[in-house]
């Protein structure tokens, strides 16, 4: 739990709080306290600082404590860890965050604030259309990481934000509750626009600019690890596109693969397409279908512990599709698998046994093995979903 020491009165009726998380930052954090402190004075604003620091050695405590900020001390490292940390101490109904480092504009509070009161849920900032001043942005994340990581955002949950990882972005004490954020370190900044956008939320952008940090020390960032951080957390919150399109692809081009090869081999031009290419059919077939039954425990499971919001399309589904039916299919897929097998042990004691012709035999083996196969996966895949669903009702489900 955050400890923390206030300049103000828990009953105050505060509008704004500006949450700075602090490692070490004496350089810097006077002036940004100053900048937020002139901001919410020259607008009249009630409102406070609070400084989430996270162990500082360096003097940062004592200085926000001179210049009149709510200390917040919390435990737990990571940059996520200490915003949340800020954050929940906080007591404005609205919140603006931002790096200590005075890389970002607290006299520029304004444009945030007015969205917030205009009924906005969640504001974020867009350096790129603010401006990034020479300096302030290494090549990398600038013109590679950032574009990228933020279009693969875009395109997963479909968020109309343009800079994934500005720094500087306010929202309603009430948004915050609602996204109940999870991780603890950098990749906080991608999961509160993910959570947010796929909540609902009523999200905007104001152009905000990037400055040089005014520290000595190098940044806490580091490119590669905290990148990969990202990434990883894209795809984890995305089971459809880690799991299902990937799945659905394979699945499909090798069901149509395998069925187009089953009454004979494909010729196209000096390229044979045979009893080889159905193996390997098959194999997508069996891969493509485990994808896309982890994307539905994904989701169930990321649904249950509150990680995804509820989706009404898979409680619908998972309505229609019940163990019965699972087993049903599962079944009668087992059941042609066995069929074709005994049928291909027939043409072999027809020959006593002895050598076959494999063009021919491996044309009824592949896919009844296959179908054998798919079929068991289907039955244990339908009793995998019934232990999920046993704690499915109240989370998967949305409420009547």
């Amino acid at each position: 739990m955050p400890e923390l020491s206030s300049a103000g009165s828990p009953g105050d009726e505060i509008e704004l709080s500006i949450v700075m998380p602090c490692l070490n930052e004496a350089e810097t954090l006077e002036t940004c306290i100053r900048k937020a402190r002139a901001a919410i004075d020259e607008h009249h604003i009630a409102g406070e600082v609070v400084i989430a620091d996270n162990g500082s050695t360096d003097g940062s405590q004592a200085i926000a404590h001179r210049l009149g900020a709510r200390v917040v001390v919390v435990s737990d490292p990571g940059y996520g860890s200490a915003l949340m940390g800020g954050i929940k101490a906080a007591r404005g109904r609205y919140i603006i965050m931002a790096d200590a480092d005075d890389s970002y504009d607290f006299t520029n509070i304004m444009p945030f604030v007015d969205k917030l009161r205009a009924g906005h849920d969640f504001v974020m900032g867009n350096r790129f259309r603010g401006g990034i001043k020479p300096g302030a942005m290494r090549p990398l994340h600038r013109y590679f990481g950032t574009p990228i990581l933020t279009g693969i955002g875009r395109l997963f949950f479909h968020s109309p934000c343009g800079d994934f990882h500005c720094g500087m972005r306010g929202f309603t004490r009430s948004a915050f509750q609602a996204m109940d954020l999870r991780t603890s370190g950098m990749e906080f900044a991608s999961e509160m626009i993910v959570k947010a956008t796929l909540l609902r939320m009523r999200i905007a952008e104001v152009p905000t600019t990037l400055s040089p940090d005014g520290r000595s020390h190098p940044p806490h960032l580091r490119s590669w690890r905290d990148g990969w951080r990202h990434l990883r957390f894209l795809l984890l919150y995305s089971p459809k596109w880690l799991f299902y399109y990937p799945g659905l692809f394979l699945l499909s081009t090798g069901f149509l693969t395998l069925t187009r090869l089953l009454p004979r081999p494909i010729i196209l031009g000096h390229v044979a397409l045979g009893i080889h290419t159905m193996l390997y059919a098959g194999m997508a077939i069996l891969v493509g279908f485990q994808a896309v039954a982890f994307a539905t425990f994904t989701k169930i499971f990321a649904i249950s512990e509150g990680l995804l919001p509820r989706d009404p399309t898979l409680a619908r589904m998972l309505r229609a599709i019940n163990l019965e039916i699972g087993l049903a299919v599962g079944s009668l897929l087992t059941l042609a698998g066995l069929a074709g097998t005994l049928y291909a042990l027939s043409r072999w004691d027809a020959g006593s046994f002895g050598l076959l012709d494999p063009v021919r035999t491996m044309r009824i083996v592949i896919p009844s093995a296959v179908s054998f196969t798919l079929g068991v996966q289907v039955v244990l895949s339908s009793f995998f979903l019934s232990v999920l669903g046993l704690r499915r009702r109240h989370t998967i489900e949305p409420s009547e």
